[in-house]
């Protein structure tokens, strides 16, 4: 049964819930849970043997690569070896998905046994993804970098965890692939409480949980409730966060009950929404319930720091010797583990001990917590100590008596001095702290907020493009009822319209600049989908004689609609009986101009023959030149030039 789940998707739920062990007790549970997994499996299965060096050096590195994904979770001894051995073999095979492959499981491993500093994780997920783009696999690559974004997260790279999950995001949404955008919402949900900003991560796990609902992932689902808890608690909507809670509760005891640890936090932070809210008789409840969870499935001993959330309770409660029970054992725990992080479970010790009386116990708790928070000036105060003792020694036993003295006032005042001083030094670092963190946690925000509207507005024209092209295939089906020629032809034209508007949104999706075209990519673009209308690839070409230039969209639509016009003119009129010509194309961009000519070596304009067509192609032509506050120059010379003269803003 622990087997079934120890997965990918189980190991990300192991470090959403460290997030919260660093400043929780979980972080003990949590890894004497993963503990019992791995000797559980070690036990029950041959999979995590090592195969010899023998083996190892006639396997094919396909077969190592297998043997890493079965046994990163049970191998601590030859894994790292086996990892880089494979590494340098797969390096002469120039195959940028094995070497990422390859990278991704040592991560893997490093990430789960938690043997090594964060950085060797964070080294090895970032060569993994620096591999995956080498490819065209984006879905490898969406993956990738959701990994690496967790991983920023425990190393508490919040910017870095950001930037890469709105890549992942983007891929994902791009991918269509609907869970695995559900798995980035859920970690920014995570994200943004790391970065306190509880309404955005309300949003995004609320995101994430409709979209695990399309595939009953129901594991996924109870998880995304932590951070609605969380965040409901953190602003005050107590009602709502217990009511996220008691969901999670039900979700996972029905629907997940082999996923334990979840139930146990959601107890957990069902008993914090208590404390917050003053319901202390609720929170021991719910306490006691993650305790014994703990207990059922792991056992007393690694349980034993969850007693101190009881006993917090019970303090609030005033009932101090039960209180002082727990926090005796939890502490214990806590010290056995040499976790220097517990003065304030000694300041509410101290206090418990003062409420019942016994000052003794009460002093000594004080002190320690003191003794902790003093530590660097203890070590000055034991240089005056020894400085005396050395005096003494030297036999100036009378003299080193006087100084002894003196040494023990001068003590007792520098004490005092260098506790004043550092109690000023902490006030102005907590200034400093508190405005910077502020002006970090607001340009965080604006960034997220500028992707988000970045994202937002590439799928804006994504959809004009979309349903400028569901306009074209409309006109399409239409002209192909219609028999008279004339009506035919202005059908074509039509559509020719709308796919010049068309390319335009499609460029600015695609594009980095979502406020202006490159033209000579789009003049390409607009050219090939006209020649395609009228089957002229092989008749006519079409040359840019221009360099690349970028205009806004308010100018680049009515010169691609001019553009269409002519381009249109010249193939229907200037090329008679298939026979072959060129037609040229430039835009020059000078000081506070645009010069545009369309030329094309045809037939040109016959004296004496009337003008053909519904001369509508006239009218929007010299429309959108007034528009541009420009002038149009028509010549017959070896064919017709049309030149435009645009007067347009510095700004354009």
């Amino acid at each position: 049964m622990l087997m079934s789940i120890l997965n990918n998707e189980t190991i990300f739920h192991f470090h959403l819930l460290l997030l919260k062990a660093s400043t929780r007790k979980v972080k003990k549970y949590l890894l004497g849970y993963f503990f019992i997994v791995l000797c559980s499996s070690l036990v029950m299965g041959q999979a995590g043997e090592a195969p010899t060096t023998e083996k190892l050096t006639k396997m094919p590195v396909d077969s190592i690569l297998s043997w890493m994904r079965n046994n990163y979770t049970t191998n601590t001894t030859t894994f790292q070896k086996i990892g880089f051995d494979a590494l340098e073999r797969a390096a002469a095979s120039n195959s940028p998905i094995l070497l990422g492959e390859i990278h991704e499981e040592l991560a893997n491993w490093y990430g789960y046994h938690g043997l090594f500093p964060i950085d060797s994780t964070v080294y090895h997920s970032e060569q993994a993804l620096k591999h995956y783009l080498l490819t065209e696999d984006k879905t490898k690559i969406a993956k990738s970098f959701r990994t690496l974004s967790i991983d920023y997260l425990n190393h508490n790279e919040l910017e870095k965890a950001q930037d890469v999950l709105f890549k992942a995001l983007e891929l994902f949404e791009e991918l269509q692939d609907e869970q695995g955008v559900a798995s980035a919402y859920r970690s920014m949900s995570v994200l943004q409480g790391q970065m306190e900003n509880y309404e955005a991560s309300i949003d995004y796990a609320l995101k994430s949980i409709d979209l695990f609902k399309k595939a009953d992932n129901h594991v996924q689902i109870a998880i995304a409730h932590f951070n609605l808890i969380k965040g409901y608690a953190e602003l005050g909507a107590y009602e709502k966060a217990y009511s996220a809670a008691d969901n999670c509760i039900q979700l996972s005891e029905t629907k997940a009950p082999e996923e334990i640890f979840v139930p146990v936090r959601a107890y957990s932070y069902r008993g914090d929404i208590s404390i917050k809210s003053g319901n202390y008789e609720q929170a021991l409840k719910d306490y006691t319930k993650a305790w014994k969870l703990c207990v059922t499935h792991i056992g007393e001993e690694r349980s034993a720091t969850y007693r101190t959330e009881i006993a917090n309770a019970l303090r609030l409660l005033g009932r101090y010797e039960e209180a002082l029970e727990n926090f005796n054992i939890g502490v214990k725990a806590y010290e056995a583990d040499e976790n220097e992080n517990i003065s304030t479970l000694y300041e509410q010790m101290s206090e418990c001990y003062a409420e019942l009386g016994r000052e003794k116990e009460a002093l000594e708790y004080f002190k320690k917590s003191a003794e902790l928070r003093n530590r660097m000036l203890e070590g000055k105060i034991a240089n005056l100590e020894t400085e005396a003792l050395v005096k003494y020694e030297t036999g100036k036993k009378d003299e080193a008596l006087v100084a002894q003295a003196a040494v023990l006032d001068q003590k007792n005042k520098i004490q005092n001095l260098i506790i004043g001083i550092g109690l000023l030094l902490l006030l102005l670092l907590g200034i400093v702290y508190y405005f910077l963190r502020k002006s970090r946690k607001a340009t965080q925000i604006i960034t997220a907020k500028n992707s988000e509207n970045e994202l937002l507005l590439k799928e804006i024209h994504h959809r004009v493009k979309n349903n400028l092209e569901m306009v074209k295939s409309l006109i399409a089906l239409q002209s192909a009822q219609l028999e008279d020629s004339a009506t035919k032809d202005a059908m074509i034209a039509s559509q020719n319209r709308v796919q010049s508007m068309g390319i335009i949104h499609q460029k600015l999706y695609q594009g980095t600049n979502l406020g202006s075209i490159e033209m000579k990519d789009y003049f390409v673009n607009l050219g090939d989908g006209i020649l395609d209308t009228f089957n002229a690839e092989n008749k006519v070409k079409i040359a840019l004689a221009m360099d690349q230039l970028e205009l806004d969209i308010d100018t680049a639509v009515p010169i691609g609609l001019i553009v269409n016009e002519l381009l249109t003119n010249s193939l229907k009129y200037a090329f008679p009986d298939n026979t072959k010509g060129k037609i040229e194309i430039s835009l020059i961009k000078s000081a506070g101009t645009l010069n545009l000519k369309v030329a094309d070596n045809g037939v040109g304009k016959q004296p004496g023959l009337a003008p053909r067509g519904t001369g509508f192609g006239s009218q929007l032509i010299a429309l959108l030149t007034q528009q541009l506050n420009g002038k149009m120059l028509e010549e017959n010379q070896n064919g017709t030039i049309v030149s435009f003269l645009f007067n347009i803003p510095k700004a354009a």
